[in-house]
């Protein structure tokens, strides 16, 4: 019997060690991880230079507090501005708390313009964390349900619809930020019109509102590039970072750039864990493992693949509704709830997950090779057809 709460439904299985895109359980069979622990081991398992970064910090300093300077968390808020072009960098230890930042920085933003009730458009299916005030602005009413009351200060709107949000602006006073997602994650890997995201901040800048980009899923070359805004020319305002930024260790990061810098000021917000050296080390290192190993690119071009030959394999069978998504961020739609799938996967040596209760969410590590992406088709796909053939 555990001792810990029952907050999860877990499969009855526990891993013991893995290597690159695999993992071993505890009987020693071997499986293909084509979920990268829900797109956070971005360079896969124990990769052997971050681990080597790892294992030096360790050895040198693992926590100070932000009593005092860090220079680990001064390097990577360096790379992170260079990378995305922002301007400044709030360093925390997950995504809910890089939103709960966000979140916090538009209110201070809209009282610090004379706005005494500071409201922020989110979107439905969103889902931004599950502490009070990101879940409040979350769009899952299960993930919601018995929490009551949530935290107000949110109007909601239909995600990849740009009228909803016009006419929000025309009827409701107080705006002072959108908060979105420019792929929906666990709402099902929805991914919006190309124009989507450009609307946005256009009316954003009409308003004067942020434009927020929660990118703790999709961000971080899972799309192809560093940031999935940059395929569509624009720049967020605030931007929220998480899941692969540390390949494993937590850590988060909210970024701001434009009218939203400044905003916080010493005693506003802060965080005791947050940016440490550990943490700073790791998604140093991430990063820096991505780029001399041109990540992106395969993230891109493998990505590319994988759903082309989704489509081939599974377009034509009935109930897989669509195959979508971006890079190593795929989900295929089927008409019925498919959570079945997981433990008929998990049979096979293969990790996925279902997501939105009927889409196949896959988000392997940014190190899979075009080998290991045949083998997840050939496992996945006659999986697929053979629970849709069932009655």
């Amino acid at each position: 019997m555990s001792h810990l709460m029952n907050t999860y439904a877990r499969q009855n299985i526990t891993f013991t060690h893995g290597e690159g895109a695999w993992l071993w359980d505890t009987d020693g069979k071997r499986y293909l991880d084509a979920l990268s622990g829900i797109a956070v081991n971005t360079l896969g398992h124990a990769h052997p230079r971050f681990t080597a970064a790892l294992s030096a910090q360790i050895g040198k300093l693992i926590h100070t507090s932000n009593l005092y300077r860090v220079q680990e968390q001064e390097a990577i808020a360096d790379k992170l501005c260079e990378l995305s072009r922002m301007q400044e960098v709030f360093m925390c230890n997950s995504g809910c708390e890089a939103n709960e930042a966000a979140i916090k920085l538009a209110r201070l933003y809209g009282h610090n313009k004379g706005i005494s009730e500071p409201t922020i458009i989110v979107m439905e299916k969103a889902f931004h964390g599950r502490t009070l005030a990101t879940l409040s602005a979350t769009g899952n009413r299960k993930v919601q349900a018995g929490f009551e009351p949530l935290v107000s200060g949110f109007v909601r709107v239909a995600y990849d619809d740009l009228d909803a949000i016009r006419q929000i602006a025309q009827h409701t006073p107080n705006i002072v930020a959108v908060l979105v997602e420019p792929i929906q994650g666990e709402g099902g890997i929805r991914t919006p019109d190309i124009s989507y995201l450009q609307g946005l901040r256009k009316i954003c800048d009409e308003h004067e509102w942020l434009l927020m980009l929660d990118e703790v899923q999709c961000g971080l070359g899972r799309t192809g590039k560093w940031f999935a805004f940059q395929h569509t020319n624009i720049m967020p305002d605030v931007m929220t970072l998480a899941k692969g930024l540390g390949s494993g260790v937590p850590v988060g990061a909210c970024l701001a750039a434009g009218k939203a810098t400044g905003t916080f000021k010493p005693g506003n917000h802060g965080s005791t864990f947050g940016g440490n050296p550990l943490a700073s080390t790791a998604a140093l290192a991430t990063l820096n493992i991505m780029e001399q190993d041109k990540l992106l690119a395969n993230a891109e071009k493998l990505g590319t693949w994988l759903k082309q030959q989704f489509e081939a394999r599974l377009g034509g069978v009935k109930g897989v509704v669509t195959v979508r998504g971006q890079g190593l961020m795929l989900g295929i739609e089927l008409d019925k709830p498919c959570g079945a799938l997981v433990a008929k996967a998990l049979e096979k040596g293969l990790i996925i997950n279902v997501t939105a209760d009927s889409v196949i969410r896959l988000l392997p590590s940014l190190i899979f090779s075009q080998a290991e992406a045949q083998q997840l088709l050939d496992i996945l796909c006659p999986l697929v057809t053979e629970f849709l053939a069932q009655e």
